[in-house]
């Protein structure tokens, strides 16, 4: 009796968290099958993932390495969002050719677009490795005793087990071998990576970015956020570069897409690598993020991208060059936005009081002080740690981030060759310096642009660091330029020999070390890099004793939870997941009630001609208007758009497939809600959701708006 009523607690356990976790792959039928068939799966877990065949794992795939992609057709179609394509999409715009504004549509495979520098990555093996790790901790000679998280250390770990264990190393093949739980559990992932990937299909900015910042993070939502791509690989099927002989790639598994559809309370589950999260957090950290990280990227992007948006309005090259760097800096400017208010209005730091108070008390009964120790560890370094974190921060965020030209070439060699007074030496530095400047100056087109943010961007740094601790490069300013950044910045452009095509050309004609050394542009970025490397050292050692204190901790909560019978996961770190629960509403605020899907009608009721983020292209409403949905309708005649399901996801599930019970594509997941971007930090299913485009608005978008049936055909569709 004893055994089945434990039996009982544990089952009860694991359905009350059933909707938390982002879920090991390789964990799922030990930990989760019960509670995911008694939410609704029809379908045993071996077909989700199977080490010893092919499953749905196999049609997953890693977008850019930072975004999720699903497969599906047989001929390597990959399906994934529109803002995870957007740097692609805007790679081949032009005025001439702006697909960013028009969308872009291959109409047969010649016409497919290659993406330079976009990588799709297929996870063939899951190892735990933990054993193996451990065992050679032991051995191998650690004098700063950081081996267990050095990512060189494990590097090598893995090419060393690979090596004994007979693992095939071919092709585009790669080991990435990661801690998880702070260091208390290793997982080796085994990579095939392809680089020849083609664009084949984009909506118009109006559909695929519709609602666009004023929408972002927020329900309901009415953007059909897609975009679609295609593997090519040699004849025999291996990566291999870009060639005109590549063909596509022949998959060994593509997803089944279902036009069911969904109910309220029907279960779900989602696929993809979901990038950083911080679930195993003492209060101290979160209050740490929200002052820092949150703190810098809120206000500093808020400066910045007010100049941007103001010069990509006045000119369409400009919003070409300009989108995705814009619609990347938008992103995290309302998330961090959005955790703090979060943070605080729903009390998470009470919340995180009460669960590190409960292992607190925890190692109290069982005569362990160890968690104390780490605790209070945990505690003084991070005070010890948050004045350089937020100068970093602020450093990051203003002079690196938002600073494009200050991503100047390295002039270190020709520095060496000048001071040496080698002729031979200077004339290869001099070589090399031209490649890397012609590189320099294609990436830096709009120099008045480029001078807009850069006053705006040391105004901003200077707001928020005292003059006492500013980089070196304020000393200056204050000395030759009376403090004025706006003449310093100036000076930059109109002086230095990055400052254009024809200073670098002077200067180039005729080098001088003198003038290298004392260029305006290179001693800002040297001033830059000294002060990230002062703010990493002062940070240095405080994170070195953080690492050991937060794998005790990290290690406690991990037998706290399985004390009490519920299921544990690691903290995000880009690899891949399983996250599951069910299509449901929520009520964010008393009166407030929002539905669990929106349709067609309600992007024609967010229309507005007069604001760029609101125009319906005129195709879209004649087929609203004319009820020209296709087989893509719901059966009151609507059209769906999106939905939510109430599962765990974060940034890098960007893509990830959405299934329904039988396995079957029913949507893409794009983004959360504002009252769940605290999910990064402590999941609240009442509040938390995934906002997901539905696979019928997908298909409705390529048939009848784009009229690129033939992409359709090569799908594998259920009616």
């Amino acid at each position: 009796m004893k055994r089945i009523a434990l039996l009982i607690t544990t089952l009860c356990s694991l359905a009350a968290y059933a909707d938390e976790g982002m879920w090991m792959l390789t964990d799922l039928q030990k930990q989760n099958e019960v509670a995911m068939q008694e939410l609704g799966l029809l379908i045993p877990v071996n077909e989700i993932y199977n080490p010893e065949g092919v499953s749905l794992k196999d049609a997953v795939v890693h977008f850019g390495g930072g975004c999720t992609g699903e497969v599906i057709s047989a001929e390597g179609l990959v399906l994934t969002n529109h803002h995870c394509g957007y740097g692609s999409i805007q790679q081949h715009s032009s005025v001439e050719h702006d697909y960013l504004t028009n969308g872009f549509w291959a109409m047969n495979r010649s016409e497919e677009l290659p993406c330079k520098g976009l990588t799709i990555t297929y996870i063939d093996q899951i190892l735990d490795v933990t054993s193996y790790v451990e065992e050679q901790l032991k051995k191998d000679p650690d004098p700063q005793g950081t081996n267990y998280l050095s990512p060189n250390y494990l590097s090598k770990v893995a090419q060393r087990f690979a090596k004994e264990e007979n693992i095939e190393m071919s092709a585009g093949r790669k080991l990435e071998l990661k801690a998880f739980y702070g260091g208390n559990r290793y997982y080796l992932f085994v990579k095939t990576t392809y680089s020849d990937i083609r664009m084949v299909g984009a909506p118009p900015s109006s559909i695929g970015k519709f609602g666009a910042d004023t929408d972002n993070w927020m329900w309901p939502r009415h953007t059909g956020d897609f975009s679609l791509f295609r593997i090519y690989a040699d004849s025999e099927g291996k990566p291999a570069p870009y060639s005109p002989q590549n063909v596509p790639l022949r998959v060994k598994k593509h997803l089944t897409i279902s036009l069911s559809g969904y109910r309220e309370g029907d279960f779900t589950f989602i696929m993809g690598f979901p990038g950083r999260n911080w679930r195993y957090m003492i209060s101290d950290e979160v209050e740490e993020r929200m002052q820092t990280t949150n703190f810098m990227r809120h206000h500093v992007r808020d400066a910045r991208q007010k100049v941007l948006m103001e010069e990509m309005l006045k000119d369409d090259a400009v919003r070409i060059h300009y989108a995705s760097k814009y619609a990347s800096s938008a992103n995290y400017w309302k998330n961090a936005i959005g955790m703090n208010e979060g943070l605080v209005r729903l009390k998470v730091l009470d919340t995180k009081r009460a669960q590190q108070e409960a292992l607190l008390q925890r190692g109290r009964e069982l005569g362990d002080p160890s968690f104390q120790q780490a605790f209070e560890q945990i505690r003084a370094i991070v005070a010890q740690r948050r004045p350089a974190l937020y100068h970093q921060q602020a450093i990051q965020e203003a002079l690196i981030t938002a600073l494009d030209f200050m991503r100047l070439p390295n002039t270190a060699a020709l520095a060496t060759a000048l001071k040496n007074k080698d002729k031979a030496q200077i004339a290869s530095a001099i070589d090399t310096l031209r490649r890397d400047a012609e590189r320099y100056f294609a990436s830096v087109p709009y120099p008045e642009v480029e001078r807009k943010v850069g006053k705006e961007m040391l105004r901003t740094y200077a707001r928020y660091i005292p003059a006492e601790q500013r980089i070196g490069i304020f000393q200056v300013i204050d000395r030759r330029f009376k403090g004025s950044t706006d003449a310093f910045i100036d000076a930059c452009f109109e002086h230095s020999i990055f400052g254009s095509r024809e200073h670098f050309e002077k200067f180039i004609s005729k080098p001088s070390l003198y003038k290298l050394t004392c260029d305006w542009m290179v001693l800002f970025k040297h001033s830059i890099t000294d002060g990230l490397l002062k703010t990493g050292i002062d940070m240095m050692e405080a994170n070195r004793d953080y690492n050991a204190a937060h794998k005790v901790w990290v290690k406690g909560m991990m037998e706290m939870k399985q004390a009490a019978g519920q299921p544990i996961y690691p903290d995000a770190n880009s690899t891949l997941r399983l996250t599951y629960g069910q299509v449901l509403p929520y009520a964010p605020a008393d009166g407030v009630e929002y539905a669990s899907h929106t349709t067609l009608r309600g992007v024609m009721q967010k229309e507005d001609p007069t604001n760029w983020e609101f125009v319906v292209p005129d195709k879209l409403k004649q087929l609203y208007q004319t009820k020209d949905f296709g087989r893509y309708a719901l059966p009151d005649g609507e059209m769906p758009v999106c939905f939510i399901v109430n599962t765990d996801n974060t940034g890098g599930n960007s893509g990830s497939p959405v299934f329904n019970a039988k396995g079957q594509l029913i949507g893409t997941g794009f983004d959360r809600n504002y009252e769940g971007l605290t999910g990064d930090i402590a999941f609240r299913p009442s509040s938390q959701r995934a906002a997901c485009v539905d696979i019928r608005y997908t298909l409705f978008i390529i048939e009848k708006y784009a009229g690129a049936k033939h992409l359709i055909d090569e799908m594998t569709i259920e009616e």
